[in-house]
């Protein structure tokens, strides 16, 4: 039987089908339907309660919102469909939750608000509650890459710029950069989620019902709200002033580039071909038994390339006309959302990936050997420019790069028959795994960060 368009508004309607990065995640249970719900319930049990603390309502009228904004009682899908005709959910839920109250302290519920104050109040509670996960999971990334980092301080790999082996590094420093970006990550999303602020603006941002109803300090109300559901108090009304959004876009679309950096770094290293690292349980394939595909990096990656442009609609909402925009408002809340789960979900995933990784170090050193000492092409380059001249030491190894290419012979071959390195310690000077600089002290410095 074909369901109807209103069953498909069910409390299930959004399970994650087609986003399998952050299904069944923390994440995803945060920023559902039921979450925003809950939020918005608690935004306006809240307001009632603050105006109830300042002696503008009846503690009784608190006590009975509280106890009526129970989201057991709504459901998402029946808010969704009356949404359709005020353009935001707020409104119905309103309607049923003065109605759930009951007649004698019903009058309490919304007092003086706007839809927005409880809409983008019930965001930030939605965004709180999303980034403390995403923070946890953050931690635990970093404490696993920082294991690996300092067990593969000196296991020595090839270096590749533009696909290319370049010189050699060594895992351990690669797992550091990495933890250096969750960290970093980390920050961001500490200081934006901090900082988090209530909405409450009234009509048109100017506070001006709450006078009428007996506030001879509206901003007080504001300070009052902000304590009761754990938010900032913002310097003004942000009904049409989106830094907090503007922030949120940030630290996200940044978290998941650093996400995904981790993420296409691991894809590349786990090709078939290459087989340095592994994910320690990866995915199989519908066709073909054999293969075990790195299936959490690959969901971390396509979070990687979804969010920025998810956070250029949230940038763009920033140019929000008058006290309350036609549109620009209501753009950002399935954006912001998906950017919650779609980090979550990466966060997640990560969480595994970087606990679960293996490190193949005979591939990795087995690899500095496919140039025949051409990785080590710098360091010679500079122990000959005294001997030679800059540009002669340049040309001769070019030279040699070349033959080498052409004869299949090894670069230290090849300098024994040359003249110029005669009492050079060639065994040395081309041993890839001689010639990882800086590598561990860089990586012994950046675990120093905590």
């Amino acid at each position: 039987m074909t369901p109807s368009p209103g069953d498909l508004l069910s409390d299930e309607a959004d399970a994650g089908l087609l986003g399998p990065g952050w299904a069944d995640s923390p994440a995803a249970a945060a920023t559902g339907d039921a979450a925003y719900l809950r939020a918005l319930l608690d935004a306006e049990a809240a307001l009632t309660r603050a105006q109830a603390a300042l002696g503008l309502a009846p503690a009784q009228a608190a006590e009975a919102v509280t106890r009526a904004a129970d989201p057991a009682r709504f459901s998402p899908g029946a808010l969704a469909r009356r949404a359709r005709d005020g353009g935001n959910p707020v409104i119905p839920l309103v309607e049923e939750l003065t109605r759930a109250v009951g007649e004698e302290y019903g009058p309490y519920v919304h007092r003086g608000a706007t839809s927005q104050d409880i809409m983008d109040t019930a965001t930030m509670l939605v965004a709180v509650r999303t980034l403390d996960l995403v923070l946890a999971d953050l931690d635990r990334v970093g404490e696993a890459l920082a294991r690996s980092a300092a067990e593969h301080r000196g296991t020595v790999m090839p270096g590749r710029t533009l696909t290319q082996h370049a010189v050699p590094t060594t895992f351990g420093l690669k797992a550091a950069g990495w933890r250096s970006l969750m960290l970093d990550a980390r920050d961001r999303i500490a200081r934006v989620r901090d900082t988090l602020p209530v909405q409450l603006g009234g009509a048109a941002g100017t506070l001006a019902a709450f006078p009428a109803y007996g506030a001879e300090d509206a901003t007080a109300l504001v300070a009052a709200y902000a304590r009761e559901l754990g938010l900032c108090e913002p310097l003004l009304p942000w009904h049409t002033l989106r830094t907090p959004i503007a922030d949120l876009a940030g630290c996200l679309a940044f978290t998941a580039g650093a996400l995904g950096k981790v993420a296409v770094d691991v894809l590349v290293l786990s090709r078939t071909e290459i087989a340095e690292l592994a994910e320690g349980g990866g995915g199989g394939s519908s066709a073909m038994p054999h293969k075990t595909n790195p299936v959490r990096s690959t969901l971390i990656a396509a979070a990687a390339r979804r969010a920025p442009q998810l956070a250029a609609t949230l940038y763009g909402s920033l140019a929000a006309e008058d006290e309350r925009p036609p549109g620009a408002w209501h753009a950002e809340w399935e954006p912001l959302r998906e950017l919650l789960r779609l980090v979550g979900g990466a966060a997640r995933d990560a969480v595994e990936l970087a606990g679960g990784l293996r490190v193949d170090a005979d591939a990795m050193r087995a690899h500095l050997r496919l140039t025949r000492g051409l990785i080590v092409s710098e360091r010679l380059s500079a122990e000959l420019a005294p001997v030679l001249g800059r540009a002669r030491a340049r040309a001769l190894l070019a030279e040699l790069a070349r033959r080498s290419f052409a004869e299949g012979r090894s670069l230290g071959e090849l300098l024994a028959e040359q003249p110029e390195s005669k009492g050079v310690d060639l065994d040395e000077l081309t041993d890839p795994a001689r010639y990882e600089g800086a590598a561990a002290a860089l990586t012994d410095r950046a675990l120093e960060r905590r």
